[in-house]
């Protein structure tokens, strides 16, 4: 039997089941949500072959029927079942009753009729961190910088250098590879993706009726500007461009709302802060993927080709990171945002928690150069910022060592964070 990695976001399902009547946990495909689910289950049922579906859909009532908290995985290939999780709740009302998990969004939302709220809790659960996959050294909480003034955080991180940096991204954290074992870890994520878009006999139509090469074609140009804050104008352009066809804007729309529906793609929002300056902020979001190894199996690259392209290494390292910073940010109420202004000042992720408290961390591959880059945009920024509420200022790199600048910066290796 694999071997299970503890989640953190069995925390968040934990405290939920202590408040709602009914847990919808949602991600893209593999990253371990049944497995996870499971672990709290005193029963289960499995909505994954055609037969299943069918019976789900003329017995709907009846699939809710078992110990609680009971698992309803791939609730959403039967609509209908969210409309009989909030009826049986509202008749027999207790916290914890339900678990239902899902790889996509539900195959026709009309038929979903309340919206829940109050009595089923919407968790999204993404891919493991490099603290979850035990590659991190765990040494820097996330956490404890928002909470403490000053702490330690002080290691020289010796023998973890940039090959190993580009086979992480380009092995991402899907709970299978990383039990793999390296040697064929990067063949079990080929695998994974490959299999992403057989939609032949979906339940959702939606998905049904999309060309897989034209979601492989839009894929393409959102991992070229994988990190940016593109318009979706130069995608557009992009693609017509690599593949010498034109491509409607509504149809770009279209499968940009389905790959966003699973779970693959995810733009980060734009910061908007008090301003001591006049200038605007610029809204695009950036553009990011659920987890970096499909933006580098979509465009087939290896952790060779990231060696030799530092320029795109760093692009790539980034996206990584926000994965990591999101997944870390989640246990403390935190949201991870871009800031970006008319003035041309950046910032690569603003954290803002729900108590008002951010801290802003520019992303760097490592390197003197860079980090005295990083640092001079974030001393930058301090200036044009209202400074109410800053817990702190991070340069986060892909290697070196771990350490606090004079000026207050922290520099923190990723394989040194944690949440």
């Amino acid at each position: 039997m694999a071997r299970y990695y503890h989640r953190y976001v069995e925390k968040t399902i934990e405290k939920k089941l202590r408040s709602a009547g009914a847990v919808v946990l949602e991600g893209p495909k593999f990253c371990g949500k049944t497995t996870t689910a499971l672990r709290y289950a005193e029963s289960s049922i499995r909505l994954n072959t055609v037969q299943m579906i069918e019976l789900a859909k003329m017995e709907t009532k009846n699939v809710l029927n078992g110990k609680t908290p009971r698992v309803i995985d791939e609730w959403q290939t039967v609509p209908d079942i969210w409309n009989e999780v909030k009826g049986w709740i509202d008749e027999n009302p207790a916290f914890g009753q339900f678990i239902l998990t899902g790889s996509s969004t539900p195959a026709d939302k009309s038929k979903i009729y309340h919206s829940g709220a109050g009595r089923i809790a919407k968790i999204k659960m993404r891919p493991m961190s490099l603290s979850e996959s035990e590659d991190s050294k765990r040494i820097v909480s996330l956490g404890s910088l928002f909470a403490e003034d000053d702490i330690s955080v002080f290691d020289e991180n010796r023998g973890f250098g940039l090959e190993k940096v580009a086979t992480l991204i380009c092995r991402g954290g899907w709970p299978l590879a990383i039990a793999a074992g390296e040697d064929i870890a990067l063949d079990v994520t080929k695998n994974y993706y490959e299999g992403l878009f057989n939609f032949e006999y979906s339940e959702n139509e939606k998905f049904r009726n999309k060309k897989p090469e034209l979601l492989r074609m839009i894929l393409r140009s959102y991992a070229r500007h994988i990190s940016t804050q593109a318009p979706l104008k130069t995608i557009l352009s992009d693609i017509e461009s690599a593949n010498n066809r034109t491509l409607d804007p509504k149809t770009l729309d279209d499968y940009l709302d389905a790959l966003k529906d699973l779970f693959i793609i995810e733009d980060m929002e734009a910061w908007n802060p008090n301003l001591r300056s006049k200038a605007a902020i610029r809204t695009t979001p950036t553009r990011h993927f659920v987890d970096t190894s499909i933006a580098a199996a979509v465009l087939g690259i290896s952790p060779n080709d990231l060696m030799h392209d530092l320029n795109s290494f760093g692009l790539f390292f980034e996206d990584m990171a926000v994965r990591d910073l999101t997944i870390y940010a989640s246990l403390i109420d935190g949201e991870v945002k871009h800031y970006r202004d008319s003035s041309g000042l950046e910032c690569d992720t603003i954290i803002h928690l729900a108590n008002g408290q951010w801290a802003a961390i520019e992303i760097k591959l490592g390197g003197e150069r860079l980090i005295e880059e990083g640092a001079k945009n974030l001393n930058k920024l301090k200036k044009v910022v209202d400074e109410n509420n800053l817990a702190f200022q991070m340069i986060l790199t892909a290697t070196g060592p771990s350490y606090r600048r004079p000026d207050g910066i922290y520099v923190v290796p990723i394989n040194c964070l944690t949440a």
